[in-house]
């Protein structure tokens, strides 16, 4: 229990020591400081109850607050508030708990699994700035509920089983006609052919053959057949297909890698369609499945729907899968492998109308439990100045390796230490850019767009990631200089170490509605409050050189819990934290 939860907790026993029931009470900072720390509104609300006048309800409150020396300055203001202060002993109490442990002050949940759809990289094709976001948000989800005590998973679900293969292997087998892959008499082994394939050359490939399908109905007709050919498994087909999902993968994990996000499941769609036989005969016996146009959907309009509702596609016309099926089945395969209690699918907000499609058809074919939360965690664009979706300077999609290289040589630019040697200032730049690129896209509401500006989010002053890792290293720094190992706070002099410890107690429930509105903008919002109350201190106080021994101590204590508090979120946001900069 958090250190807040437990002054509630004291707070509504003395409140029943003054003779008063309160079901529950939350403690908010005062908005007069002038007046108290917090404020206790409770005697206004027990009014209806107790029919009495608030301010003799308040009276007979404070009477018992006076016994506990944990409060102090405590006063009536109005017709019945209670304001008061922490004592300087508690905020002692406080900060050397935090420091002994500061996990002391985290309200753990309820143990649930989750599972957390956050990837949706389609194998073949390079990830682009559309794959920021939900990267970016969905691994600090689940970093936060693992933080607060869940067993979350990621889930990268990678785009591996559809016309987009189908469209590669058609352009591969145009360029490289005389592979065995495309001998049906060939009866080697695939294992061993040296295929003349890079993952560069999908990249390419890839759009060029989608450019042909456009314009060539038999070269699309080609494709279509070719990807009914690997999904059914035929061989030859299907072992190509299976070569370059594995290089596709590897150049997948390694951008992924670079953005500090880490799936622990790498299923794609076709490990649904494992599901997918089972799935149809489930909906099928229900009697869900009908017939339209020659395709199978499931209708989930619902009676009191105020705009129309298309059904889901569960077979296209030409019998294959379609993205709406490989979701429901990916329903089904992780309620079979996992069964988690929530399913949370962090994905751009435009797929709102899909997910819905979804989820009704889950719920109506019951392939989840009715007690198991399905959420789309929708989230808007990034865009350039222009205000529209962030593009290169030719106005093509940026990819997301181009995009992380841009932040890097900005932040390279900005590392002016002479002491870092070049080598070192390659990879302090990368953890920097890193910083920038993950503060920038998570401090605005995830539901909203923003405008990204490299040359704003670089900065090391403000509102940004490089300025929060500057911070954090020279709290160590100060640490290291001053050989700190262990201490406790016994004294502080001035209201910014107060008002860092007040903030402190703010943390539990920073996390909590940040879980509750599945957003981190408030975490992100919290880290710079924090560090600038901290820099505030700092400006004001030469610690090193603090003759009082007692105060230096308390104050290099008190920087101590700071930087944990730093690096721990910094960490939940995935932030990496370099050792100099």
């Amino acid at each position: 229990m958090s250190i807040l939860k437990e002054l509630e907790k004291d707070l509504k026993t003395i409140i029943k020591n003054a003779g008063y029931e309160e079901e529950s009470i939350a403690l908010e900072p005062s908005n007069r400081r002038d007046l108290g720390e917090y404020q206790l509104n409770d005697a206004m609300q027990l009014v209806k109850i107790y029919h009495k006048n608030p301010k003799e309800i308040a009276e007979d409150i404070v009477k018992e607050l006076q016994k506990d020396n944990r409060f102090t300055d405590i006063n009536i203001a109005g017709p019945g508030f209670i304001n008061f202060s922490l004592s300087n002993e508690y905020t002692y109490e406080i900060l050397n708990k935090i420091n002994l442990d500061i996990y002391s002050n985290i309200d753990k949940k309820e143990k649930k699994k989750i599972i957390i759809d956050y990837g949706g990289a389609n194998v073949s094709k390079a990830l682009h700035v559309g794959h920021l976001r939900s990267a970016n948000i969905g691994e600090a989800l689940k970093r936060l509920a693992i933080l607060l005590g869940y067993d979350a998973l990621g889930d990268a679900h990678l785009g591996d089983f559809g016309r987009p293969l189908g469209l590669v292997i058609k352009e591969i087998k145009e360029e490289y006609p005389n592979l065995p892959y495309f001998d049906p008499n060939y009866e080697g082994d695939y294992s061993e052919i040296e295929l003349p394939i890079t993952n560069e050359d999908l990249e390419r490939i890839y759009p060029l053959a989608s450019n042909k399908s456009k314009e060539d109905e038999e070269y699309l007709e080609d494709a279509r057949d070719i990807t009914m050919k690997f999904q059914s498994k035929e061989k030859g087909y299907y072992e190509l297909w299976k070569k370059i999902v594995d290089i596709s993968k590897a150049d997948i994990k390694n951008t992924y890698d670079s953005l500090n996000t880490n799936f622990e499941i790498w299923n794609g769609e076709s490990d649904e369609m494992e599901f997918f036989d089972e799935l149809y005969k489930i909906c099928d016996e229900q009697g869900l499945i009908t017939d339209s146009e020659g395709a199978k959907v499931i209708e989930v309009e619902k009676s009191d729907d105020n705009s129309p509702m298309p059904p889901l596609m569960m077979v296209k016309s030409n019998g294959t899968m379609s993205y709406d099926s490989t979701d429901l089945a990916a329903i089904l395969e992780r309620k079979v492998n996992f069964n988690p209690d929530e399913m949370w699918y962090v994905v751009d907000g435009r797929q709102s109308l899909h997910f819905e499609q979804v989820f009704r058809a889950a719920r109506l074919a019951k392939i989840v439990d009715d007690n198991v939360s399905l959420e789309h965690i929708g989230f808007g664009t990034m865009n350039g100045k222009d205000g529209k979706p962030f593009k290169t300077r030719d106005g093509g999609v940026m990819s997301l390796k181009n995009l992380i290289e841009l932040v890097n040589n900005e932040t390279y630019k900005r590392i002016t230490n002479e002491s870092i040697s070049q080598e070192e200032k390659k990879e302090i730049s990368k953890e920097v850019g890193l910083a920038a690129l993950k503060y920038a896209d998570l401090l605005p509401y995830r539901g909203t767009d923003y405008i990204f500006e490299i040359e704003k989010f670089a900065d090391l002053e403000g509102k940004t990631g490089p300025y929060l890792l500057y911070s954090t290293i020279r709290m160590k720094s100060l640490l290291n200089k001053a050989k700190y190992t262990e201490g406790i706070v016994t004294k502080l002099k001035g209201n910014s170490e107060k008002d860092i410890a007040l903030t402190l107690l703010e943390l539990p429930n920073v996390l909590d509605r940040s879980l509750n509105t599945k957003t981190l903008n408030e975490i992100a919002e919290y880290l710079y409050k924090l560090t600038a109350l901290y820099n505030k201190f700092y400006a004001d106080n030469k610690v090193l050189v603090e003759s009082d021994e007692e105060l230096r101590n308390s104050w290099l204590t008190l920087t101590n819990v700071v930087y944990k508090v730093n690096l721990l979120l910094l960490d939940t946001l995935g932030i990496k934290v370099p050792n100099k900069m």
